[in-house]
């Protein structure tokens, strides 16, 4: 096992931190041998099967290239739960999971109709269900692959989402598609200017759906806006809209859903400080 881990180690050790790494050697050593750091540290003589050792070599390789350890795994883990993620779909975010916790705050055990707009894998949707008992939930994606993920994950967590198909940016297709009344819509739509590119990492830029990621640098609030009028139409009266948003959009977000005829309207910091969440009623 000591040979494995040098491996490991050596071979990230100029492409990830150091706190990286270890997290890396910890679930390698789990998900491939089943093998719990104490038992490592305890007894690094053990050996590991060829197998397992040509599995690790083959997801080290993966890594290497920055490919995000979720993809390579095909899980990940959002709100105690347990997710299939592939590159049709982004990998969750703990700041979703805080956009999550605000819908479920505001609205413990009530009854209400949710649709959750750009679903991707599905994780906003399906938590939602699974924690507010007495909620319906709909998800939208404009991606049958996306979709395809979203009900495979809802079986996957027991959950009962209907999935619809449509394009939010095409109004008329999105009211035909959806043509019913909601109590609240969520979203975490595209949001990340095509500016903001080369400030990101590799393993962001390079895997994940750019489809679910930017948008013109000079309409940062497409979905927003669109998704902003489709709620006009569709929320019920007092209904209310929560989206997470670009930390540096937060003031013109406001601005836009005053515009739109929204009330109420607050803007959450998220726990490292970033204005991320917004959320405002009809």
């Amino acid at each position: 096992m000591t040979e494995t881990l040098a491996y490991i180690k050596e071979s990230l050790k100029e492409v990830y931190p150091v706190s990286e790494v270890k997290a890396l050697i910890r679930l390698l050593m789990e998900e491939v041998c089943g093998i719990l750091p104490h038992q490592y540290l305890s007894c690094p003589e053990t050996e590991i099967p060829e197998a397992q050792k040509a599995k690790i070599h083959a997801i080290v390789r993966r890594l290497k290239r920055m490919e995000p350890i979720q993809y390579i795994m095909g899980t990940a883990d959002f709100c105690g739960l347990s997710f299939e993620v592939n590159p049709s779909v982004l990998i969750p975010r703990p700041e979703t999971e805080e956009l999550v916790e605000q819908v479920l705050h505001d609205n413990a055990g009530k009854k209400v109709r949710i649709l959750d707009i750009g679903t991707g894998s599905g994780c906003i949707a399906i938590t939602l269900q699974k924690n507010l008992k007495q909620a319906t939930v709909i998800a939208a994606d404009v991606s049958s692959d996306a979709l395809e993920t979203a009900r495979r994950n809802a079986m996957r967590n027991q959950a009962t989402v209907t999935f619809i198909q449509t394009d939010i940016l095409n109004p008329e297709k999105a009211e035909a598609n959806l043509p019913f009344t909601v109590d609240i819509l969520v979203s975490n739509p595209p949001y990340i200017k095509e500016e903001e590119k080369k400030e990101m990492e590799k393993n962001v830029l390079d895997y994940e759906p750019h489809l679910a990621l930017f948008v013109p640098d000079d309409d940062p609030l497409l979905f927003y806006r669109h998704i902003a009028r489709f709620g006009q139409k569709r929320l019920s009266e007092n209904g209310r809209i929560y989206f997470e948003i670009n930390a540096a959009c937060a003031g013109i977000t406001r601005q836009m859903l005053t515009k739109e005829g929204y009330r109420d309207i607050e803007v959450i910091r998220d726990l490292s400080g970033k204005e991320r969440i917004v959320k405002a009623s009809k």
